[in-house]
């Protein structure tokens, strides 16, 4: 009889960010061989994965205008 053993979501990201040893790895690709839901969730962890890392992000006009603004004011108090 083999021992079901269960996963975190967090051991999960782990696996998905290639942050677990081997032997955990090697546990996690078992269970998932037999456990869809484990599995489907892996597969969405990988998808945000994908999905975040597609983001660009950069401040808009207005608050870099801003933030020279204050930097410019505050430059002229000192």
């Amino acid at each position: 009889m083999r021992m079901t053993q269960t996963f975190t979501c967090d051991e999960i990201l782990r696996y998905a960010y290639n942050e677990l040893n081997e032997t955990e790895n090697q546990q996690i690709e078992e269970a998932m061989m037999h456990d869809d839901e484990l599995l489907e969730f892996y597969l969405d962890c990988i998808d945000m994965k994908v999905g975040l890392s597609q983001i660009k992000m950069q401040p808009s006009a207005k608050s870099v205008s801003r933030i020279l603004a204050y930097s410019q004011n505050y430059a002229r108090m000192y």
